[in-house]
């Protein structure tokens, strides 16, 4: 058995990815925005998510609104540089797909050019044309419907999105115009269970649901948050698998009391000179002084 598990299995690909779902397999994504979260999820996920949720998860924003596409191709090349066999989808940030095609092109495929599989757009029907020119253009196309975090300020803020009838029936509108764009999966955020059930049961596509209950194809987390990470207010679709923050703060408030104690470093974690070298060492004095 290798050590590193995604070694000996193939890369993930978008028509396995279909495939599974078709076979009632559920897919598993979350994000990774760095060389050691990707070496961390990728033997376990089917997707590995480079998200713009880096701005507020570790660049310590307030919401996704200010990450550029410099800073994602910036995380996107660190977790491309352990090769995951995870399919990797890059988010695209906020204005790189808005102004024009040719940018939006030039954006996403910059994306490929650093070794993502694909890249995720939010929004509905109002996105259809730019999906369908990225797909004319061979980049795979994520879609993004219900909380869309880059819209947080036309929203009112992070809210569950499609309770009324009118909202409901536009967003299944707009995945099935996503479908029909090109996409070939859609993230389902902050929607009721059984808006996301009735869009999953009628896209032939895998949709993947955060906070859109248990009916979607699969499921996708922030890795900060599955493993406790975060700090402060959790969104109620979270489940956390382990306080990761206490416990990594406890260990270092270990290491600092042994520092402080002396207990840190041993000889244990130390290095010895040769016998001949410690005999120079101890012999050594300084040379006196030739200045005048």
């Amino acid at each position: 058995m290798s050590h590193h598990p995604s070694i000996d299995r193939p890369s993930v690909t978008i028509p396995m990815l279909q495939q599974r779902m078709r076979d009632g397999e559920r897919l598993v994504m979350t994000t990774a925005y760095d060389a050691m979260t990707a070496r961390l999820a990728d033997p376990i996920v089917d997707m590995l998510l480079v998200g713009d949720s880096v701005g507020n998860v570790c660049l310590g924003f307030d919401n996704t609104l200010p990450v550029s596409m410099a800073m994602m191709n910036h995380h996107l090349e660190a977790v491309m540089r352990t090769r995951p066999r995870a399919l990797v989808v890059a988010d695209m940030p906020y204005l790189s797909y808005h102004l024009s095609l040719d940018e939006t092109l030039c954006n996403a495929g910059g994306f490929l050019k650093r070794g993502a599989a694909a890249v995720k757009v939010e929004g509905g029907a109002k996105r259809a044309e730019a999906v369908r020119a990225l797909v004319e253009c061979e980049i795979p196309v994520m879609g993004h419907l219900g909380l869309t975090p880059q819209s947080v300020h036309a929203m009112g803020g992070f809210k569950v999105q499609g309770r009324a009838a009118e909202d409901a029936i536009r967003i299944l509108d707009d995945a099935h115009r996503l479908e029909e764009a090109g996409c070939f999966a859609l993230v389902l955020e902050g929607i009721p269970s059984e808006l996301a059930a009735k869009i999953t049961q009628s896209l032939s596509i895998p949709t993947i649901g955060i906070g859109a209950g248990p009916d979607c194809s699969g499921q996708v987390l922030v890795l900060h948050d599955v493993l406790g990470l975060t700090q402060g207010h959790r969104p109620k679709f979270v489940r956390t698998y382990l306080d990761g923050f206490t416990v990594l703060q406890q260990a270092l408030t270990r290491w600092a009391a042994d520092v402080r104690s002396g207990a840190f470093p041993s000889a244990a974690e130390a290095y010895a000179l040769p016998a001949d070298a410690q005999a120079a060492v101890a012999a050594w004095t300084p040379h006196a002084s030739t200045s005048s």
